[in-house]
This record gives C-alpha cells, structure tokens and sequence, in this order.
C-alpha cells in the first residue's frame, strides 16, 4: 500500500451525538454544506479507519464517520445488539437532517444496508464493502463466527457472555502497542505496517499491564449467532440503488464465492458491482484511491 500523508486525512471537525443515549463519535471531513456521505465501519474497528480514503472522498462530499457504540472513542454500552447499532445508525442519519449518501464496509456495509431499509426516506444511495455477511461454512479466522456448535448451544453461549461484567470480558493486554499492532498485522495480513500503527494506534489505549483496544470486548457478541442463509432476508425491501464493492484478492474476511454472491446481491432491486484488482476485504485502506475513483464515479452529486 502506497505510504499515506497522514495530516490529509486528519478529521476536519468531531461531534458526539447520543440518538438513543449512547455517546457515539463523528468524524467529519469536507465542507460543511456539501452533500453528506454517513460512514459505517467494520467490526472492531473505528471511524478512523475510513482515515486513508476520506481525502479524496471529501474533495467532493461532506464524510461523517460514525464510531458505533462499544467501538473506539464512543461509549460502551449495556446492551449490544444488531438492531441496536442500525437504530444508532439512523439516528445518526436524523442528526444530519438531510437526505445522505450511505456507505459502508464489512459489518457497517450490512448495517447501513438495513438502515437503508428500515429509513429510506434518509438516504439516496448505498455503497457497501463487502458487508455481504460469511460464506456458509463461515469466516476462515478462528472466533465466534467460526464454529459447528449447533444454534441452541450458541445461543446458550452468548447468553453466558452477555452476562459477563466488563471487568470479566476485559482484554488481555499486550505487553507494547507494537505488539497489538503484530496481533492485527496476523488478521489483517495485507495491510501495511505503517497503516496499521495509524489505524491500532487510534483504537487503543495503555493500561497498567500494556496496551489493549479501545473497544468493548462485549460489542463482538452484539449481533448474536445467526445463520449465514439468514443474510439478505429483508434486501428485496431496499430502496435505495446499492454499488456493491469487493476487492479481488482473497484473505482472511472474503470475497465471497461469486455464486453466494450472485444469490445475496440478487435480492437487491437495483445494485451495481465493481472490485478492486490487487485489494483485498480492506480495500478503503489498501487502495484507497482506486475505491473512491468507483465511488465518485457512481454517486450523484
């Protein structure tokens, strides 16, 4: 990935909006009166994630970034739940008061699908990230997502986590935010390592003992267990045209296989399809000027 001037991307403005009485965080880029863009991201991850893209994105466009609650410098919740974060999403939308452009990548491009769905009168077009859900036989990275427990013994388990206090769901800590950086270099392997200093670097915090994320470990369970067949059951409601983005190199988190593809995206009445050649699931931040280029050449002013 091409090394970045990180001052150009730095957030014109912040805000911090409580829709549903949690603190979420906005970064803002671009001019104030510009035509809005509302950003959501991925799991585990934070507004400044959208840091690499957000340049030429703004040249055109007003960015707002929302952190979701749990996630990097918003506030930790009581409750996390899918419907909760598309709740927190819309509101969000309402805060800006005007008819907005929504995009999203990974987790946040299925969130703002179904806030697409669930509000369409806040929002003109949808761009998703491959926010397409897991394959079938799910994620190849080890986790939650990633296992042949049948649903009722899942559901049995995340019941058992969400009554877990913070202080028994904390992290543990690494020892240097290098080493919290080589923790997320292991996921995310395409990802330079000068990006991902950036990127962990604004969603950490030191402890005591280290460094761990700034993020709830209690937010990953927010979605709860589903089926992957589950995904794509309400799209044929959306609205709004979508620009569904992958990028082509395999890793860790996709692309999907193109017939899985072909079957959720063919729930979507009006959807436009582009990848990214040498880009994998992250491509707003490993090639970020190839993914606004689609981007800009598909949304309306």
């Amino acid at each position: 990935m091409t090394e970045l001037t990180w001052q150009h991307a730095t957030p014109d403005r912040e805000h911090d909006v409580s829709p549903f009485g949690v603190r979420l965080r906005i970064h803002e880029w671009g001019d104030p009166e510009g035509t809005p863009i509302v950003l959501s991201h991925g799991m585990f991850d934070h507004g400044r994630g959208f840091d690499a893209i957000a340049p030429y994105l703004s040249e055109r466009f007003r960015l707002l970034a929302v952190t979701s609650r749990g996630h990097g410098d918003s506030a930790w919740a009581d409750a996390y739940l899918w419907p909760l974060d598309v709740a927190d999403l819309i509101g969000v939308l309402e805060w800006v008061g005007r008819p907005s452009h929504l995009l999203g990548h990974s987790r946040g491009g299925g969130m703002a699908t179904d806030a697409a769905i669930y509000a369409p009168d806040l929002v003109r077009q949808l761009v998703n990230l491959d926010g397409f859900g897991p394959p079938p036989e799910g994620f190849t990275a080890p986790g939650p997502w990633n296992d042949d427990r049948t649903v009722p013994e899942r559901f049995e388990a995340f019941l058992d986590t969400r009554g877990r206090t913070p202080k028994e769901s904390a992290w543990r800590p690494r020892p240097t935010l290098e080493a919290l950086v080589k923790r997320r270099g292991e996921q995310n392997p395409r990802l330079s390592k000068s990006w991902l200093r950036h990127f962990v670097g604004l969603g950490a915090r030191e402890v005591k003992d280290g460094f761990v994320w700034k993020a709830d470990p209690r937010a990953g369970r927010g979605a709860g267990p589903f089926r992957p067949d589950w995904v794509a059951r309400d799209w044929p409601l959306l609205k709004a045209p979508m620009l569904a983005i992958i990028g082509r190199e395999p890793d860790t988190w996709g692309p999907l296989p193109e017939k899985i593809l072909d079957q959720r995206l063919g729930a979507v009445k009006h959807v436009d399809r582009a990848s990214i050649d040498g880009a994998g699931h992250f491509m707003h931040m490993e090639a970020p000027e190839k993914t606004a280029g689609i981007i800009l050449d598909w949304l309306e002013p």
